[in-house]
Formats: C-alpha cells, structure tokens, sequence
C-alpha cells in the first residue's frame, strides 16, 4: 500500500496533475511559480516519489518525464477518508461542520454543497 504523499510531495503532484506529463525541470519551474526551491530538490523528490510509486518515471529520453501514478480525485478521497478516520474520528459530519466553521465558504460553493446534499438525499431514498 503506498503511503501519504507528504506536503512537498502533494505540490509536485499538483503541479504534475495541472501539467501532464513533465520533465524535471517543467516541474521545478512549476513549483518556483508557488515557493521558491532548489532543482536538486525537485529532482530529489521526485526520484523518491518514484521509489514510493507516486510517480511513474519514463527513461526512454536523454530527460526523464514524470507522471502521477495516481488521480488527483483518488489521492483527495484517500487522503479526506484519513482525515476523516485519523482526526474527526470517523464522523464525516465533524469534518464538514469544522470545515464551514472555520472558512467562510462562497455562495457559490454552498450552493454545490446543497446540490451534493440534495443528490445524495434522493439517492438514499
């Protein structure tokens, strides 16, 4: 089972999600548009994330390109069913409630969140 990517590691996932397939470099510069760092730790990273099965690396040219192994939307359920089991005990409604408290959401994301609500209401009917 692969473990939690670390912050470090969900950043160069981001960048790689938004991007597609990158070099090394294509990610680092991704990377620098957000917080300044170094291309050895780019390269660093992703050579250990490799190791983890975060990314797949293709050797076939003189620059390797990465590639997520993973879906953005797969790593946020897994890493939002750990929250959720890990720190609000298993009560998504804890999460959902901390989460509206603590940063006001827009009118537009409480309206998604009423459509979700009323879809998963019809379909458990």
């Amino acid at each position: 089972m692969r473990k939690n990517p670390t912050a470090s590691e969900l950043a160069i996932l981001r960048v790689l999600w938004a991007r597609g397939p990158s070099t090394v470099r294509e990610v680092h510069d991704g990377l620098n548009s957000e917080k300044p760092t170094g291309y050895t730790t780019t390269l660093k990273l992703l050579q250990i994330m490799a190791d983890k099965d975060l990314v797949r690396r293709d050797e076939k040219q003189r620059a390797h390109i990465y590639q997520a192994r993973i879906p953005r939307e797969k790593t946020q359920s897994q890493l939002v069913r750990n929250l959720v089991d890990t720190v609000f005990g298993g009560s998504a409604s804890r999460l959902v409630m901390h989460a509206l408290s603590s940063k006001k959401a827009s009118a537009e994301e409480l309206s998604e969140i009423r459509r979700a609500l009323d879809d998963m209401e019809g379909k458990s009917k």
